[in-house]
């Protein structure tokens, strides 16, 4: 049975966890699912880690659109959601509606993910859900920003908690299902998650989250660089390499 997104917030009542990761292909998809994760996001973060980019901003919409479709193949379990990527929602409430409309059209995503609380993207969210569209907000750290703000940990003085926390007031007054908080001070998370009635999701947000998501590249080692909140629980980027030098010294053996 599929989970929804009426379970997971239902599951921040029961306190019960709630497992995420991120996927980008058929093959990993499948085996998160099978592993029992409750949630894959499809993120902006396949242009680094499938694409081959420095940042987030290069991917498109039709990339997305692509690998979701990937990704969606292998799921049977999971709740997929999917990142909109940079300059597909920001310019207007109508561009932001196509989009998150092609997303819902040519892929298997039960939800998608917009970054950012300040005022316009309130508005954009507003009308999204008011057609009946389901989305995840995201707030701290939002990598498609990353030439303004950074990757540094958001949120460490009073002003800008203050004002992270009225972002998440604002976006659940919104409609969004969940919270996504990035590299903030788990101070500020556990305020939040305890005064909103929505899931948040932590990356880099301390424990206090009602669940947690890492960019599964990271989780297993394939990854060239990791910020130092992910954790690695496998060294497959070792493991592959081995196994490959292993294959060309027995092609070239004979």
């Amino acid at each position: 049975m599929s989970v929804t997104i009426a379970q997971i917030q239902k599951w921040k009542h029961l306190k019960k966890p709630i497992v995420a990761l991120t996927a980008t292909d058929y093959a990993i998809a499948k085996l998160l699912d099978k592993a029992g994760v409750d949630m894959i996001l499809v993120g902006d973060s396949l242009a680094m880690v499938a694409l081959g980019y420095k940042n987030t901003l290069p991917v498109t919409l039709d990339d997305m659109i692509r690998h979701t479709q990937a990704v969606g193949r292998g799921v049977d379990h999971a709740l997929l959601i999917v990142d909109l990527p940079f300059l597909s929602y920001q310019v207007s409430t109508e561009e932001a509606m196509r989009s998150a409309g092609r997303i819902f059209k040519e892929t298997d995503a039960k939800g998608i993910k917009l970054e950012g609380g300040y005022p316009e993207m309130v508005e954009t969210i507003r009308r999204l859900v008011q057609v009946g569209i389901p989305v995840m907000g995201h707030v701290g750290l939002t990598p498609q920003s990353v030439h303004r703000i950074g990757y540094r940990v958001q949120g460490v003085t009073p002003d800008t908690a203050e004002e992270i926390l009225h972002q998440s007031k604002a976006l659940v007054e919104a409609g969004v299902f969940s919270l996504l908080l990035e590299n903030i001070p788990a101070e500020l998370a556990a305020k939040i998650t305890d005064l909103v009635p929505i899931p948040t999701i932590g990356i880099g947000a301390g424990k206090d989250c009602d669940g947690q998501i890492l960019v599964t590249h990271d989780v297993l080692g394939l990854s060239d660089w990791q910020p130092p909140f992910a954790r690695k629980y496998a060294d497959l980027q070792g493991t592959i390499t081995d196994a490959v030098k292993q294959y060309c010294q027995d092609v070239r053996n004979g």
